[in-house]
């Protein structure tokens, strides 16, 4: 068995881990800001001269005055939730409802051309790798469950080389998304894993939530900055990096 331990908080006889991709094992969150704004600058190209267009929509995807938001639109929401936002600001400047869905699938999907997400430009936080190999190890059962597509979940795959130790990638785009539990609950019929025996690292609420209605065994909210983040508070445990995980093995059956 294995038992996971957090500070004072302590996970035992757990199977398997679930972890979110962006903010968690990915620092994308400048990448995401570009794109974000890339977005917005093609949108503004397709429609009518409008004042104040682009600072509101920057604002619902996260992005004010350059500072990227963690609990923003563009880090938590899928691509599907970005673009019913963004066409929503379309539709208002007089745009129907086809015409504003076509605007922002043109732009989103130019954006994407134009904004290619490398290793460079989204590096893993410090230790990662160090802790999937410590966790594949220990014979845990990973897998990754990502608001973002499945495709840009099996690039990141590629980008960093993680195949030796994640089991299982799930995106958004199967008709279920975050906070859903039944995302949860697939990867863990996916890994043939119960909820129970599962602990989800996360960095947004949509997290916790997700893994905590599911029935997981804990939840670990993580926030790389400084300080612990606000909107983690009702995880089990919050910490800084993922090295503050100690892993401990026992010969019971």
């Amino acid at each position: 068995m294995v038992t996971i331990c957090c500070g004072v908080r302590k996970f035992t006889n757990i199977k398997s881990i679930l972890l979110d991709k962006d903010g968690t094992l990915e620092n994308s969150y400048s990448f995401l800001r570009d794109l974000a704004k890339e977005r917005v600058r093609l949108i503004e190209s397709q429609i009518k001269p409008t004042a104040n267009f682009s600072e509101p929509l920057l604002s619902a995807f996260g992005i004010r005055d350059s500072i990227f938001e963690p609990t923003g639109l563009m880090a938590v929401g899928s691509r599907g939730e970005n673009a019913i936002a963004a066409a929503a600001y379309v539709a208002e400047k007089g745009y129907s409802w086809f015409e504003a869905k076509q605007i922002v699938d043109n732009a989103f999907e130019q954006a994407q051309k134009n904004c290619i997400k490398t290793a460079k430009s989204s590096p893993l936080f410090p230790g990662i790798m160090e802790i999937l190999q410590a966790f594949s190890e220990a014979g845990l059962k990973l897998g990754i469950v990502s608001a973002d597509s499945t495709l840009e979940v099996e690039m990141f795959m590629k980008r960093h080389q993680l195949y030796d130790y994640i089991n299982l990638t799930l995106g958004s785009d199967r008709a279920l998304s975050k906070p859903d539990p039944q995302l949860f609950i697939q990867a863990c019929q996916m890994l043939e894993v119960s909820p129970s025996q599962t602990i989800m690292i996360g960095d947004s609420l949509g997290d916790i939530q997700m893994a905590q209605k599911a029935g997981a065994a804990g939840t670990i909210g993580i926030s790389w900055s400084e300080s612990l983040a606000g909107h983690l508070e009702t995880a089990d445990v919050e910490i800084r990096n993922l090295q503050q995980i100690k892993i401990f093995l026992s010969d019971q059956k």
